[in-house]
């Protein structure tokens, strides 16, 4: 077995820069939300793949679903000759998702960016129009239509432009940058004045909550008053699940809060719990309105991820992770407000079920992006991976499995207070 330095010699010489990690560590095993490195170090897990892992590393009933799957068929390309899985996840995720009925139709492919990408080309499809809204702060993926979508420069889009045409954004709803739910209401409205007549704009796409622009939450009367402006001009509503979805809100999905449905609903990450795949499900005649053979790819809907899938539906069901995702969000909100009162740094804790975060500050209140990257920093030195995120990078998210034991969890914020209390 090699060695943490052999690996990351190995790393330094081979893997490009954009795409490799500035840790030194790597993972050789792991188990729910631990894992241990090839030296042999002990993790706690507070990233879980960037919200990927709700149920935790190698949930076993997930584990056999994949190997049971393995011995009947891993690959022929739903293109070419389709098998149950696929059809039956599309099955379940039509009867589960907040969208628009009473008939729903779904599609699987590999990522989150490769989600949205389709339901934009299925919005357009649907609409006759090309037009499409996001939101500052905004991530839908690394592909170039999805960064034209993305609503922040570093380090996403900065060495790639130009990027497509026809995206448009608003300001998100966020009162503690200033902006409220009617103002940025009211910049759609403008948009619809100065950019995009709303004869043109095939659809609005949003998270229900930001994910690596801050966890920031869209309140349900936000969310309701977006789906009627749709409705007023006959725009698609499309909800980015990708990180929000699969119990991380207390809800299978963030949406599901909020009491109304969307047109179409992408998802990703924690649907097949590590296995690679991701979902676009949609009213049926919208998901229906392009050609033959206009949708999909060579992996898509893998069998693996499929049956991956099927189990953590079952997991999510059988073990009470929604319960568990309330409890585990009510737990983190008390922990943040007694932070706040104990380091003038810490403030705006907030959370929708377990998707939690709290932001650091300066001593005039302002971002402080360097004390946030400082206390990743400490927080690694002592065995715990945790995740920054936010338009100013200055928000610490909590995406620690849900199946997380309570001594382990307790660990990992002990470990976050202590670093706080090293760093004041």
């Amino acid at each position: 077995m090699m060695t943490n330095q052999e690996l990351n010699d190995l790393k330094n010489r081979y893997v490009a820069n954009g795409a490799a990690t500035p840790t030194t560590q790597f993972a050789e095993r792991a188990e729910n939300a631990e894992l241990w490195d090839a030296d042999g170090n002990r993790w706690i897990d507070f990233a879980g793949g960037i919200g990927v892992l709700n149920l935790g590393h190698r949930h076993p009933k997930i584990v056999a679903a994949v190997e049971a799957q393995l011995k009947k068929v891993m690959h022929t390309s739903a293109a070419v000759i389709s098998y149950a899985p696929y059809v039956q996840l599309c099955q379940k995720l039509c009867e589960l998702s907040p969208v628009r009925g009473p008939e729903r139709k779904a599609m699987l492919v590999n990522t989150g960016a490769e989600a949205l990408e389709n339901a934009v080309k299925i919005a357009r499809a649907a609409t006759g129009r090309t037009g499409i809204i996001t939101f500052d702060g905004a991530f839908h993926g690394r592909t170039m239509m999805t960064l034209a979508m993305t609503g922040k420069v570093l380090p996403y889009k900065n060495d790639f432009g130009p990027m497509p045409g026809d995206v448009f954004r608003a300001p998100f709803p966020n009162p503690l940058h200033g902006i409220s739910e009617e103002a940025s209401l009211d910049a759609i409205r403008t948009l619809f004045k100065t950019d995009i007549a709303p004869h043109r704009t095939a659809a609005i796409v949003i998270e229900p909550v930001q994910g690596e622009g801050g966890f920031y939450i869209a309140s349900p009367d936000y969310l309701k008053a977006l789906r009627a402006l749709c409705d007023e001009h006959g725009i698609l509503l499309i909800a980015d699940e990708v990180q929000s979805g699969f119990a991380r809100t207390g809800k299978l999905f963030a949406l599901e809060h909020s009491d109304i449905e969307a047109d179409i609903l992408t998802t990703a990450k924690s649907l097949a719990n590590g296995m690679p795949l991701s979902a676009v499900v949609g009213t049926a005649k919208v998901m229906d309105a392009s050609g033959p053979n206009s949708l999909g790819g060579t992996y898509s809907g893998n069998p693996l991820s499929c049956a991956a899938a099927l189990a953590v539906i079952e997991v999510i069901e059988e073990e009470n992770i929604l319960e568990r995702s309330e409890q585990m969000g009510k737990m983190l909100a008390e922990r943040f407000a007694v932070w706040e009162e104990r380091f003038p740094a810490v403030a705006h804790g907030r959370q929708l079920g377990a998707m939690a975060a709290f932001e650091l500050l300066d001593s005039e209140g302002k971002p402080d992006t360097a004390l946030t990257g400082a206390l990743c920093a400490k927080a690694r030195e002592k065995g715990l991976i945790l995740l920054s995120c936010g338009f100013y990078g200055n928000s610490i998210r909590i995406l620690v499995p849900l199946t997380v034991s309570p001594a382990v969890l307790e660990e990992g914020l002990s470990i976050i207070e202590q670093s706080l209390e090293a760093l004041s």
